[in-house]
């Protein structure tokens, strides 16, 4: 890398919060250890940093809360996996000025003796900024984009040409010294003529974020009625939209905050005002093609929602003990949706032109096993349909529990009930079948199935024994067994053979589970057994000398748009089968209903119009 492109904690990745380490030492030992100090400055710094992470993590969330965005937004489908790991560090700027914070304190004059508010000082350092840190920013971030700075430095920035509130933090070591150099400018020029204030520091430093993040955050909020009420504001203060154009066009609109250097300096991008304006009148909703009907698994799962846990979201779900401590958070964040009963968009994506989004009902897992709530959890995946149906989406897919045979038939309630939908209501479970069963190798005879008489159990089973493949059906119901057995054809019946036990499967080295089993049961599994599943939660793998498949899941094709976030427990660009068969449903157009069984007969169809659109099982 080129000289002070690289931070020097850029190699100890996540090592680096321990830089904060004897900050947090000092600010105890003058607070616990040696008495209460009323301008313990890391102490301060340690707030201020913290409410600076506290902003950032705000401004990540309102720029992905689609129902405040959506109007307003700027770019669509421009951030992806790869944006969102480059700017994994961009709160080294955080880190960074919090110790040079420190060291000021230490060792230049005047830092030591700080009042805890000085209005004067304030003003003064409002005029420097808007004079020398204003002027010598524009500059230098012109220079920036010479072509040695600019491939060697600024690239780095600039690679992020959809900006999130990240970006804004995204930069090489060298830049980060140049702007806090020149924020530096206005608060020393206070602290040197004796105006310096604790206030100061907060006020700025959270000032500066605020505009930063806001100039970032990839929607124009901004009231049109702000600049025709006070049109010198226009050379004040930049908007969204106007940084936006800089990552658009990045000859233009140099400016920090101030329009007013790049109209000095001849740089303001010519499309500048109606750029802000066509924003601001706001564009017609985008109705997506198709809805995927998502709901979190469990409380910790709720951080893997976009707009709570940006990076989180970003690789497979996994718990971790990091989590645990911000749960209640989680509640506060997802209380008032609880309460008000309505879904929301969680995330959205492209792919040849069909608009998708994932829809979330505000449920857990464990309330779709609460008999009291069935009712209720119904209503809300009711009005999403009819929601959907209103704003003219084609199809609507049912994830995992929303589509509970014991909740609403596999989705076949909604469709009996409203007869009339125009929107295709659709469990995927046809698709998440075939991923099952084309999994199994040809040279199987025989497997062990539990949940056999679920909808995916029942055309598994079908279908293994119309393919002449013994099933041994683990269920206690005669009935429901020689309810499946009237269904396979006759001269196949022998192949269906009901078991009451899972002492059944001792002998059996493929196993398909389709209820949570736990370590007793799969005890009786013989060594070396793979276990395929299509369970929620998966099940725990207990056995080391047996392996263990993974939910059923596609990987979407690579022409994909706009997807930044890993669905549950699945990798990067690959989602649940039953959501790759809603969107199968939409590409191919299919006007029928997929609701309560699983037509067997459309196994194969389906698997192949998967394969033909570029997908391909995980």
């Amino acid at each position: 890398m080129a000289f002070l492109a690289e931070w020097p904690w850029q190699r100890i990745g996540n090592l680096k919060y321990f830089l904060f380490a004897p900050i947090i030492l000092k600010a105890l030992h003058a607070n616990v250890g040696g008495g209460y100090e009323s301008d313990n400055w890391c102490l301060h710094v340690l707030i201020v940093s913290s409410l600076r992470y506290i902003q950032h993590q705000c401004w990540n969330s309102y720029s992905r809360l689609h129902c405040l965005v959506k109007k307003h937004q700027i770019q669509k489908f421009g951030t992806d996996f790869v944006q969102v790991d480059r700017e994994f560090h961009c709160d080294n700027f955080i880190i960074f000025q919090a110790l040079v914070a420190v060291a000021a304190h230490m060792w230049v004059p005047g830092f030591s003796n700080l009042s805890v508010w000085n209005f004067g000082g304030i003003l003064s350092a409002l005029l420097v900024h808007m004079g020398a840190t204003e002027f010598l920013y524009y500059w230098a971030h012109r220079a920036l984009h010479e072509k040695f700075f600019y491939s060697q430095y600024h690239s780095y920035h600039h690679a992020s040409s959809t900006p999130e509130p990240s970006t804004a933090g995204t930069r090489t070591f060298l830049e980060e010294l140049l702007q806090t150099a020149l924020m530096a400018v206005a608060i020393m020029g206070s602290v040197f003529g004796g105006r310096g204030s604790i206030a100061l520091l907060y006020i700025y430093l959270l000032a500066f974020d605020f505009l930063k993040h806001m100039g970032h955050c990839n929607c124009e909020f901004v009231p049109l009625w702000a600049y025709t009420m006070f049109p010198p504001l226009k050379y004040l203060l930049f908007t969204p939209s106007y940084h936006s154009l800089h990552h658009i066009d990045n000859r233009t609109n140099f400016c920090l905050f101030m329009p007013l250097y790049d109209y000095l300096g001849g740089t303001r991008n010519k499309d500048t005002w109606s750029f802000y304006v066509s924003l601001r009148k706001g564009s017609k909703e985008q109705v997506p093609q198709l809805v995927f009907l998502a709901h979190c698994i469990d409380i910790l799962s709720s951080l893997h929602v976009s707009f709570v846990g940006r990076t989180l979201s970003s690789i497979p779900f996994r718990s971790a003990w990091y989590q645990w401590p911000v749960t209640p958070l989680l509640f506060i964040a997802l209380f008032p949706l609880w309460i008000w009963g309505r879904t929301f968009v969680a995330y959205e994506y492209m792919l040849r032109g069909l608009h998708a989004q994932t829809w979330v009902v505000p449920r857990y897992g464990f309330h779709y096993f609460l008999p009291f709530g069935k009712h209720k959890i119904n209503q809300l995946i009711e009005q999403a349909i009819l929601d959907a149906d209103a704003k003219g989406v084609k199809v609507i897919s049912l994830a995992a529990l929303n589509k509970n045979e014991a909740l609403n038939g596999g989705g076949l309630l909604f469709v009996k009930k409203h007869k009339d939908l125009k929107v295709r209501v659709v469990h995927g479970n046809t698709l998440t079948a075939a991923v099952i069963l084309y999994e199994i190798p040809p040279s199987v005879s025989e497997v062990f199935l539990t949940g056999a008489t679920s909808k995916l159990g029942r055309a598994i089973a079908i279908y293994l024994c119309r393919n002449r493949v013994r099933v041994l059906m683990l269920t206690s119901s005669r009935e429901r067994y020689e309810h499946i057995l009237n269904e396979v054809p006759e001269d196949c019946r022998p192949y269906l053979v009901q078991v009451t036990k899972y002492q059944a499967g001792k002998n059996c080295k493929t196993w398909i589970i389709g209820k949570w089993t736990n370590a007793k049961e799969q005890s009786w599994a013989p060594v070396g057994t793979h276990f395929h599943q299509f369970v929620i939660p998966p099940v725990q793998e207990v056995r080391k000398d047996c392996t263990y498949g993974k939910l059923a899941g596609m990987h979407l094709p690579k022409d994909i748009k706009g997807l930044r976030t890993c669905e549950y427990t699945f990798g990067r660009g690959v989602v649940a089968a039953c959501h790759a068969g809603g969107l199968l449903h939409a590409l191919e157009g299919w006007d029928h209903h997929e609701v309560g069984s699983i037509d067997v007969d459309r196994i194969d169809t389906v698997w192949e119009a998967a394969l033909k659109h570029g997908m391909t099982p995980a």
